[in-house]
């Protein structure tokens, strides 16, 4: 029994350091980039608009927040104009070993997705919906985040309905707000 104990002792502590995050690596690596204000220009099916967006790390490093505000001004394709909110918080799920990011839209949406990595690159990163909260079963989301420069980058985010392929509901192209020289 003393022998069955042991090895019980090595395979759980084996287990647990096979789960556990390589303190060297960095886990905000793929998203650090993001890592400050952003402001730029936004397109799509509210119209055209300027969008301001903040991502900060969070709790001990824990998690990325975002902070989003998109603003169309009355136009033919959008009469009356709209102010649109969301708020984000990226993740990573030791489990899975990937980002996860959940994004709470002033409407109610509540968007899980997941990095797709088979789908990214170096210079790419793609998230799909797992889950999709206050939407019919029948929809899917996908953000997609293509890194121009160190200071640019354009955001892509696709709806599908049904099964039927992607199309893109709207596009912004943010840039870094640079700190005032002047303080």
């Amino acid at each position: 029994m003393p022998k069955l104990r042991a090895a019980l002792f090595c395979l759980v502590g084996s287990l647990a350091m096979a789960q556990a995050p390589d303190p060297q690596a960095d886990i905000w690596a793929p998203v650090r980039f993001l890592v400050g204000e952003w402001e730029g220009t936004a397109s799509g099916e509210p119209g055209t608009g300027t969008v301001s967006r903040r991502y900060e790390v969070i709790l001990k490093e824990r998690f990325l927040s975002e902070r989003n505000q998109s603003t169309y001004p009355p136009q033919e394709k959008n009469k009356t104009g709209e102010v649109h909110e969301h708020l984000s918080l990226f993740s990573h799920d030791r489990t899975r070993n990937t980002l996860v990011f959940r994004q709470f839209h002033q409407e109610g949406f509540v968007v899980t997705y997941v990095l797709n990595r088979a789908l990214g690159s170096s210079n790419k990163l793609v998230f799909e919906s797992e889950q999709l909260e206050n939407v019919p079963d029948s929809w899917k989301a996908r953000e997609t985040y293509e890194r121009k420069a160190d200071n640019e980058f354009i955001e892509t985010f696709e709806l599908s309905q049904g099964g039927k392929p992607y199309t893109v509901y709207s596009r912004n192209h943010f840039k870094r707000r640079l700190a005032d020289p002047g303080r």
